[in-house]
């Protein structure tokens, strides 16, 4: 094993030294307008949340389609290739029993595309678009599940922007995580720092939540904006769409500051780490900018 030991540094150092000189290459000083857009994806139906996929290189995109609660088994994901063509509209819709109404929020375990929906969340095969899972929520009094993340062990957390809580899915068994929050979670991602989530709040409130396995609740940071809807990291920054103001911001643990102006109201942002792009859907708008954020 040691004669080995040089090549596993040297991969190491290799790897770190890429991923740093491509964050490197962020323009985070200017706000971005249309003329940083790479591309534009059409043809959708109310798309509210984007998953980029790095190991097929591909994007999923959630369409809302009447949005709301309604029962209406219309949703749908669609898979694009990285440069935005569709590859398949209606790639994921559900089975007849378990079918998909108003998809959300999105996240990825190993071959698994998790999506948050009206009654539940819904697991799919990531290269067939087959169901494989449905975890039933409706034992719960639902308010509004809305986005999904998951730790490092694979287990699921989802927010509820009506009740206001937090469940969490282990095992193929959801419950109620966290309960009676101060501030409705919108969007909801993993801190690759320290492994704690953070929580987006939803209405006029400015104060991001984090939280621990051990339910232990602590005060993130406060940001400028309001109605806040997806957030990922990028480098050590945080990114969030605020639909208050039509932005997205940035923040480094002590700065906020608009990166983005948009053209409509943000909501569940997707992030390409390989080429430092930002998806960023509008319900209203029928599509999905992808934003360019490398230094021109």
């Amino acid at each position: 094993m040691l004669k080995y030991l040089p090549v596993i540094i040297a991969l190491l150092v290799v790897s770190c030294t890429s991923q740093e000189s491509k964050t490197a290459n962020i323009d985070w000083e200017t706000v971005q307008d249309s003329s940083h857009i790479a591309f534009t994806i059409t043809d959708l139906d109310g798309p509210e949340a984007v998953r980029y996929d790095p190991d097929q290189d591909i994007y999923f995109i959630s369409n809302f389609t009447g949005g709301g609660n309604t029962q209406d088994s219309t949703g749908f994901i669609t898979k694009t290739d990285a440069e935005g063509n569709i590859l398949d509209r209606e790639f994921m819709t559900g089975t007849t029993e378990y079918p998909l109404h108003a998809p959300r929020g999105m996240f990825i375990v190993n071959e698994t595309l998790w999506a948050a929906d009206v009654l539940g969340v819904h697991g799919f095969n990531k290269a067939t678009g087959e169901q494989t899972d449905f975890i039933d929520f409706t034992d719960f009094e639902i308010g509004f599940l809305n986005d999904v993340s998951a730790d490092n062990e694979g287990t699921l957390y989802v927010t509820d922007t009506g009740n206001p809580r937090v469940y969490q899915v282990m095992n193929g068994t959801a419950s109620v995580f966290l309960d009676s929050l101060p501030e409705a979670p919108n969007g909801i991602t993993l801190n690759p720092e320290n492994n704690e989530f953070i929580l987006a709040p939803w209405g006029g409130d400015q104060m991001f939540r984090s939280f621990d396995g051990d339910k232990t609740l602590s005060e993130y940071g406060s940001l400028d904006g309001g109605f806040f809807d997806g957030l990922e990291f990028l480098s050590q920054n945080l990114l969030v769409a605020s639909q208050q103001d039509s932005s997205i911001r940035f923040y480094n643990g002590t700065v906020s500051k608009i990166l983005i102006k948009t053209p409509g109201r943000p909501a569940d942002i997707g992030i390409n780490t390989n080429l430092n792009h930002v998806a960023v859907p509008y319900i209203a708008l029928d599509r999905v900018d992808i934003w360019n954020l490398n230094k021109k």
